[in-house]
């Protein structure tokens, strides 16, 4: 069932809109601009009804706040109101709503208006569910994972909890291409896929595929330690699949992972993190290859093997 939130001072019109839509919707009702902006940020809402005249943030205002919001700012907005001039409704469309509903307001308007909306965002959030799919493997491709991990990075940091970035990438594949050809090479990729996924599979998780052999994920909560037992598991999950390399290489395709945990700052990115994960890959594959290195607290290095440098 779809979610509606109804941001309304007034618990009467509030109610009589709830009404109209809870045999079809899930409708949670806020009476000031700052719950609405809380609670459409903390969930998972298709539409929000915003009433425009509210004491202290009126509508406009939360509006532009939604919109300014990474989280919020594709959430339509019908605007409730009874301020019926143009220039109030250009306003309105101008910082985002998708839509006016004009008091007194009229139970099959309003029905229509909504669901003509929602079946809009749906089919929106299905497109770009699918312009973010990569078509090889089916996991996250790159777009998706950009996006994803600055909502994420956001959440932790507001949180106060532990965020663990990991890069990984296939051992040696461009000479596995061009030993066995790039359509087992796709095949490779896609096992990769399906493997490394099937451990990432919580609500915390996100894995994606990064471009070409290599992929990333992050997870939140948890030490550096818990993440950096739980990444060894997805390395020799994808040894275990036996899959025959080049022999002058190794006997089976193996992966490298380089990770690290840390609790985001205000003052500090993904992407700087992202690149350490990606120096500890370095360090993987400097290492040997088919391991796992991690930055830890105080970014103490873990590492999965400890012979030598190659």
């Amino acid at each position: 069932m779809e979610k509606v939130l109804i941001v309304d001072d007034s618990p009467v019109q509030a109610a009589q809109l709830k009404s109209i839509l809870d045999q079809e919707y899930d409708v949670s009702i806020v009476q000031t601009a700052e719950d609405g902006l809380r609670c459409a940020s903390a969930g998972d809402f298709s539409l929000i009804l915003l009433d425009v005249v509210m004491p202290g943030m009126n509508g406009f205002m939360l509006l532009k706040k939604l919109q300014e919001e990474v989280i919020t700012r594709h959430l339509p907005v019908i605007l409730i109101t009874s301020l019926s001039d143009i220039e109030n409704e250009q306003r309105g469309l101008m910082l985002g709503a998708v839509d006016y509903i004009a008091k007194p307001f009229h139970p099959l308007i309003v029905k229509a208006r909504v669901n003509t909306h929602i079946k809009l965002y749906q089919y929106r959030k299905q497109v770009e569910y699918q312009s973010m799919t990569d078509q090889l493997t089916g996991v996250a491709n790159r777009r998706r994972h950009d996006r994803f991990s600055a909502i994420k990075w956001l959440e932790a940091s507001r949180l106060q909890v532990p965020f663990s970035v990991c890069m990984f990438d296939i051992d040696k594949f461009k000479i596995y291409n061009d030993t066995f050809g790039h359509p087992a090479g796709d095949k490779v990729i896609a096992a990769v896929a399906k493997t490394a996924s099937s451990y990432l599979r919580r609500s915390t998780d996100f894995f994606a595929r990064y471009g070409g052999e290599e992929f990333a994920a992050f997870i939140l909560g948890g030490s550096a330690e818990s993440a950096f037992e739980h990444l060894k598991k997805i390395r020799q999950a994808v040894e275990d699949l036996r899959i025959p390399h080049n022999p002058s290489v190794s006997q089976w395709v193996t992966i490298s992972i380089g990770g690290v945990t840390v609790t985001p700052q205000p003052d500090e990115t993904y992407d700087a993190y992202l690149k350490i994960a990606d120096t500890m890959l370095y360090d993987a594959k400097r290492f040997g290859r088919n391991q796992v290195v991690w930055a830890g607290g105080g970014m103490k290095q873990l590492r999965e093997k400890l012979g030598p440098v190659l």
